[in-house]
């Protein structure tokens, strides 16, 4: 009897979660690249974000992207809020700002009142838009790097479409370890359902590698208000309060010249501590849609997780475990091709290997979220 529950419980949701990824599948090739010959009239001003902390190996590569955006640099300005670093970031940055005008350095050990919660990159966000200058913000990462078109494409989508914020794609550097290709093939998945999700306006989804909004809505929302007390959710927490006061004014930016890349983790530990922190928030979200999606796939990948167990008393479970792997794996892998030519890359060899790790660290990883703490550069977070 309960071998029947647990297979009966494991077909569903099978069925589900099939019938989850089919349809970000069928969302994201309706996708059509944005049409980036747009003739750019007007020119919108940009105030680009960019917190650090212990960034000494990246600020440096990352401004240096910016700096050579194909976009007026009059338009351009570039605002590095260092966290705290304990390396060179904050003289790397002087260097810089020596050389060109336009980059600003505000340093948060020199400021009033810190939060109160973990909450230190909102923190540091607030602190930079209150002292931009430019119609629209855009965050990225201190380990980013854009190509010389990605402000260019913000403008002419700002141009075209008149969003009040902007989802824009991320690809994880690949290295071609096990490390690496598990992190590259993990995001590449987010990233198209993301794309997917956000053009058809069912889930808030997006990540402050890449994301743009005009600043005019940052401040009718209030800002971080109501959410500054969440570590995380810069991005989608924000997001989420945009889109209830913007209806229809969220887009994803399908273009590779919107593209920026970002540097993987280097150890499983960080690994670990990086995804928790995205977990963390996942009960947080006023856009429910979000939250039974993401309670689907940790209970489909909870039973898959525990039949290997089960089938050590009951062998004819490894049959039932194998298919249900294998279909698994076909329907992600009928969505990751499409994903995967649009950023350019195809590791997908390596993807039916990856799927017992996968498995396991989507168990571990969204337990912790909820019931756990993890530390990311130097503070632990509960």
């Amino acid at each position: 009897m309960f071998i029947c529950i647990i297979l009966t419980v494991a077909i569903v949701l099978t069925l589900f979660y099939v019938w989850l990824i089919l349809l970000y599948r069928k969302w994201f090739v309706s996708l059509r690249l944005f049409d980036d010959t747009t003739v750019i009239g007007a020119h919108t001003s940009f105030s680009i974000i960019i917190p650090a902390r212990n960034e000494a190996n990246n600020i440096a590569a990352c401004l240096n992207s910016i700096i050579a955006q194909n976009y007026p640099q009059q338009y351009i300005e570039i605002i590095v809020i260092d966290d705290f670093s304990t390396d060179d970031t904050v003289a790397i940055v002087q260097q810089w700002q020596q050389q060109y005008a336009n980059i600003q350095l505000i340093e948060l050990s020199k400021e009033d009142t810190p939060p109160t919660t973990n909450s230190y990159k909102k923190w540091a966000i607030e602190k930079a838009i209150h002292n931009a200058n430019g119609e629209w913000i855009v965050t990225t990462d201190a380990d980013c790097i854009a190509g010389k078109n990605w402000i260019s494409s913000f403008a002419k989508c700002i141009e075209k479409e008149q969003p009040a914020l902007i989802v824009a794609p991320v690809r994880f550097i690949y290295y071609p370890t096990l490390l690496g290709i598990f992190q590259y093939l993990d995001f590449l998945s987010l990233q198209g359902i993301t794309a997917a999700s956000v053009s058809t306006g069912v889930h808030c989804m997006c990540n402050g590698a890449n994301l743009a909004y005009q600043k005019a809505a940052f401040i009718a929302v209030n800002g971080f208000a109501g959410i500054s007390h969440i570590a995380s959710g810069d991005d989608m927490l924000l997001m989420n309060k945009i889109k209830q006061q913007y209806q229809g004014k969220i887009i994803y930016l399908l273009h590779p010249n919107a593209i920026v890349l970002t540097q993987p983790v280097l150890t499983w530990k960080d690994l670990l501590h990086q995804r928790i922190r995205w977990a963390s928030k996942a009960d947080k979200y006023e856009d429910k849609s979000i939250f039974w999606v993401l309670l689907l796939v940790y209970l489909y990948n909870l039973i898959l997780f525990t039949l290997p167990f089960i089938a050590l008393f009951e062998w004819q479970l490894w049959l039932y475990w194998i298919l249900l792997l294998v279909i698994k794996t076909i329907v992600e892998l009928s969505f990751m091709k499409p994903v995967s030519r649009f950023f350019g890359e195809n590791h997908l060899q390596w993807f039916p290997l990856l799927q017992p790790i996968h498995i396991a660290y989507t168990v571990v990883v969204g337990w912790l979220g909820k019931f756990g703490h993890y530390q990311w550069k130097g503070r632990r977070v509960v």
